[in-house]
């Protein structure tokens, strides 16, 4: 069920809200936080489909947030979606335009969950300081997404820069099977220490810079990490090749969505390792609340690790 409501205000919208509530009794009142999605117009649905999937798993209230022109003449129209159109969560579009959308945080504050968690998520054109922003100042968790397009290879470098805790990045999440596949092989014998890595994977994929810092700050040992030009490889990450005594490990994307397993003494395996979908991603950003120290500690001291160490090679296809 979609509720249309027109040039409208945020107490207007609050009382809807109740009115929904009070109609769909208990089983709204389960949703465990709030989460507000800043996007720009045209982009929105992708994201309200990923934030309803995740809600399965999250029972939510979601505040879809897009800005207008300020300049225009001032008007606030928003939507509000519940049952089949939302998941297990209440969704609430907000379109802003005039002196209505100069205030972001005075548009959100009156539609929050009371005494729960708040988490502000950027799908792209994220604030150069999250955490200092109206809507991360908010919010106990703030996720942006360093792949999204234009891709900006200073990004990362700037995250890291003003990284606060409760920051993450989906690049990172997206890296979650990886540096699982990669830790179950080094748990298994012989126990060598890995003495050089080398890492290589798309232009366009911070998720490579980022596998590869994890892996300076976790081995200590040098890592040489590759951009390959988009006719060698389309998107993401390609290979990690870690270097033993015994031979070398190598772990190298065959296709989108299988990946090869080498290692000295063994057969070859083919595991399933696809690119993983939005929906996965946020799912795992919101199954934790507090700060990802790791998370941070890679896009800080692993990124100022790998910086000075790092060979970066581009190739234009």
């Amino acid at each position: 069920m979609i509720i249309d409501l027109p040039d409208t205000t945020v107490s207007k919208i609050s009382r809807a809200l109740v009115s929904v509530r009070e109609e769909g009794g208990a089983v709204a009142l389960g949703r465990v936080l709030t989460l507000i999605i800043a996007v720009r117009h045209g982009a929105e649905e992708e994201v309200i489909e990923a934030a309803n999937d995740a809600s399965r798993e999250h029972p939510m209230r979601v505040v879809v947030l897009m800005l207008g022109d300020e300049d225009a003449e001032p008007r606030l129209d928003a939507e509000i979606r519940v049952g089949g159109d939302a998941g297990a969560s209440e969704v609430v579009v907000l379109r802003a335009a005039g002196a209505a959308a100069s205030n972001t945080e005075s548009l959100v504050t009156g539609l929050l969950l009371p005494d729960a968690p708040v988490v502000a998520w950027w799908p792209d054109n994220p604030p150069a300081v999250p955490s200092d922003s109206p809507l991360g100042r908010i919010a106990t968790r703030r996720i942006t997404d360093a792949s999204t397009r234009p891709y900006d290879k200073h990004r990362l470098a700037v995250l890291g820069e003003n990284h606060a805790p409760g920051d993450t990045d989906l690049a990172w999440t997206r890296l979650t099977h990886w540096r699982e596949q990669l830790a179950a092989v080094l748990d298994q014998p012989p126990f060598e220490p890995v003495t050089a890595v080398e890492v290589r994977g798309a232009s366009s994929s911070p998720s490579t810079a980022l596998l590869a810092a994890w892996l300076r700050l976790m081995l200590d040992v040098p890592v040489d990490w590759h951009y390959m030009s988009p006719d060698e490889w389309s998107d993401g990450i390609k290979s990690v090749r870690l270097v033993r005594e015994s031979g070398d490990i190598l772990l190298d994307r065959s296709s989108p969505a299988i990946a090869c397993l080498t290692q000295p003494g063994q057969p070859r395996h083919d595991l399933v390792l696809p690119r993983r979908s939005l929906r996965e991603c946020l799912a795992e950003e919101l199954r934790r609340l507090d700060p990802d120290l790791l998370y941070g500690r890679v896009i800080t001291e692993g990124w100022e690790l790998l910086g000075a160490a790092a060979t970066t090679q581009e190739t234009n296809g």
